[in-house]
């Protein structure tokens, strides 16, 4: 597995369908966010039960029922969204998934390092209303 962080379907999905969320304030349902994504509606529900759990999203059952965002979206962040998918974004890269480096000094300088921190300064400092 690579130690970069990874831009998976499920990533995309959870990314794409908070922006329906922000957008819409009635509930939509996994089926309608599937039918306008194009995702595959059982992928999109495991999407959601991640969401759910990390308390980035409600659901409410019944006829007008479906999925909200559970805070305002000016307080959600792309991060959040992120690690609810994938899991904590690395803080230090190394291609050799190793925590101290066998040559004393990354062969790629400081690179991969500011990297990993502009990636996750990115996704902390944007909200899902800047993003809608």
């Amino acid at each position: 597995m690579s130690p970069f962080p990874q831009f998976s379907e499920a990533v995309s999905l959870a990314l794409h369908s908070m922006v329906f969320l922000a957008r819409y304030p009635s509930p939509l349902t996994v089926r309608e966010i599937a039918e306008k994504t194009g995702a595959s509606f059982h992928h999109l529900a495991k999407v959601f039960q991640r969401l759910r759990k990390a308390r980035l999203v409600a659901s409410a059952r019944g006829p007008k029922g479906g999925f909200t965002l559970a805070r305002p979206p000016e307080s959600i962040t792309l991060l959040e969204i992120y690690e609810a998918i994938e899991g904590p974004v690395p803080e230090q890269i190394c291609l050799l998934g190793k925590t101290l480096c066998p040559f004393g000094q990354c062969i790629f300088g400081g690179l991969l390092g500011d990297f990993a921190l502009r990636f996750r300064e990115y996704l902390a400092s944007h909200t899902l209303s800047q993003v809608c």
